[in-house]
């Protein structure tokens, strides 16, 4: 169970280990979303390099976190910037549905049908 304080990882990838995780409580999501996450998530490493994880947070908002090895030469620090401010603007309703999902799903927040 989570602290009301401690954020959640979605999912994320690693250059360094050419891996993938996302995090077994999110399963249930969509194939299609799974997939979808799984690839923008292994294209920015390849792209950038480093680790980038996609994370909520304890109000519900989804983050990009990224980090390097500090011995990387080859992480591209000004990229990993505008690789995600990319990927916030062109996967913007993906990004929103997750954290639709997450605080109703995880939060127990109320869906307000009119709102949508």
């Amino acid at each position: 169970m989570k602290k009301a304080n401690e954020t959640v990882v979605l999912c994320g990838a690693s250059a360094y280990e050419e891996k993938y995780y996302l995090n077994p409580q999110f399963s249930k999501l969509p194939e299609h979303i799974r997939q979808e996450l799984q690839i923008m998530c292994v294209l920015y490493t390849q792209k950038v390099g480093g680790i980038l994880m996609l994370e909520f947070t304890p109000e519900g908002h989804l983050e990009f976190k990224t980090e390097a090895k500090e011995n990387d030469f080859f992480y591209d620090e000004i990229g990993s910037v505008l690789e995600i401010k990319k990927l916030q603007n062109e996967k913007r309703e993906l990004m929103e549905a997750l954290e639709m999902f997450y605080r109703v799903v995880f939060l127990g927040e109320e869906f307000d049908y009119d709102e949508a």
